[in-house]
């Protein structure tokens, strides 16, 4: 280690490390309570926060975050491990709930944005510190306190003067970030406007027929979840394994070795049919996801429906309306289900518009749409590798930073 740097664990350099309250939520007047959705991209954002009845249950004034803390999520798949320190307080009154911690360092030890910093710097290894083969998900106090150490320079001088060169070299790739992720949105939205137009304004001999006139509509079938295996001859497709275009056959796999055969002529999927999910978040519209199936032995399970088209209508063509603004109004228009929960029917999805058109014409649409899916897909993989390459730029100037190796602003991005 360099001179001068010391290595300490958390609980050797922080006063405080201590989990939020349990909130009794209210929608009247109480106390702030961020949760793990307000911890992202090492900010805090409020858009995510709940207000907690504080007269029916009094926070105690040791749950209250201060200016200098850190926030870390402490428990869940996906965001166990996240960090972001508090740089500002709309009030005095803010604190987190039971799956966030409060990791608080002694007063004058550090630098307070040093210790953001150094935070941000361990943020994988507590990430990682979750995952394994127990499928732990969740940082006990204890483990906070022992098991990740920070390094960092005894001098406050120089804790601000590495400061100083990682807020400058973070603000020049945040910037470079935004200016890519706009790049990236305007390849997306290209796309989109165009997808928009090509049905918005159909031939003079386009005509709009129910969908249950040129396509076989039927339900999923309703499995066992106790019949559900790790492996076998045929995978069940759930509402996770499916979004826009895309089936993620690897998200939570389970499948089925027999099948009786009443069962298995309802569920079984062919290639060409498309599949369309039918639960979700009520007013969010974060469902009725199609795809198109192109591999066999597929089943599909309860709350999505199957598509299989007539010969002179292309399952591409309605893929592709699927996804436009006019299909979703006529889906989400029929949507029932209590505030939580939204559905679609499946008599909404069989009595749908669609537009219908020679095959030629099919064929020709089709075609463009390909096209321009492709090269829109090819700028966003060279947006999407900027930003990755931006990434793992701010966790070299890390490393190097938390290594003592960074003398001047000059060597950041070299």
């Amino acid at each position: 280690m360099k001179n001068g740097w010391e290595i300490k664990t958390l609980g050797e350099v922080c006063e405080k490390i201590t989990r939020g309250i349990s909130p009794k939520y209210t929608d009247g007047k109480g106390v702030t309570v961020l949760n793990q959705k307000c911890i992202r991209d090492h900010k805090i954002d409020l858009s995510f926060s709940r207000l907690h009845d504080d007269a029916s249950k009094k926070v105690t004034a040791e749950k209250f975050i201060k200016l200098g803390d850190v926030l870390v999520n402490s428990t869940g798949e996906g965001t166990l491990g996240r960090v972001a320190q508090v740089q500002e307080l709309i009030s005095d009154r803010i604190t987190v709930d039971s799956h966030v911690s409060i990791v608080r360092p002694y007063l004058g030890k550090f630098y307070p944005d040093f210790f953001g910093y150094a935070m941000i710097f361990i943020e994988n290894e507590i990430t990682e510190s979750g995952a394994g083969a127990s499928g732990q998900t969740e940082l006990a106090r204890t483990v906070l306190e022992n098991s990740f150490k920070i390094t960092y320079p005894s001098l406050i001088s120089e804790q601000r003067h590495i400061v100083s060169i990682l807020d400058e070299a973070f603000a020049a790739i945040d910037k470079a970030k935004t200016n890519t992720e706009k790049n990236l949105q305007n390849a997306k939205e290209l796309f989109e406007s165009y997808l928009q137009a090509v049905f918005a304004n159909p031939g003079e001999d386009w005509v709009q027929k129910r969908l249950e006139d040129v396509a076989k509509v039927s339900g999923g079938y309703s499995f066992k979840s106790t019949d559900f295996k790790k492996s076998g001859k045929y995978q069940v497709l759930r509402m996770g394994n499916v979004r826009p275009g895309i089936i993620r056959g690897e998200e939570s796999p389970v499948f089925i070795d027999k099948i009786e055969e009443s069962a298995l002529s309802r569920a079984l999927l062919k290639r060409g049919d498309v599949i369309i999910t039918q639960t979700g978040t009520k007013n969010k519209r974060d469902y009725g996801f199609t795809v198109i199936i192109n591999q066999d032995n597929y089943l599909l399970n309860q709350r999505i429906a199957s598509i299989r088209f007539s010969e002179n209508y292309l399952a591409e063509f309605f893929l592709y309306y699927s996804w436009t603004n006019s299909f979703k109004d006529q889906f989400f228009a029929n949507e029932t289900g209590t505030v939580g929960q939204g559905n679609v029917g499946i008599g909404a999805v069989t009595d749908a518009m669609v537009p219908v058109c020679s095959l030629d014409e099919q064929r020709r649409i089709v075609s463009k749409i390909k096209s321009l899916s492709t090269e829109t897909k090819k700028l966003e993989s060279i947006y999407q590798q900027k930003l990755n390459d931006l990434e793992e730029l701010k966790k070299s100037i890390l490393q190097k930073s938390f290594r003592g190796e960074l003398k001047t602003k000059q060597e950041v991005l070299v």
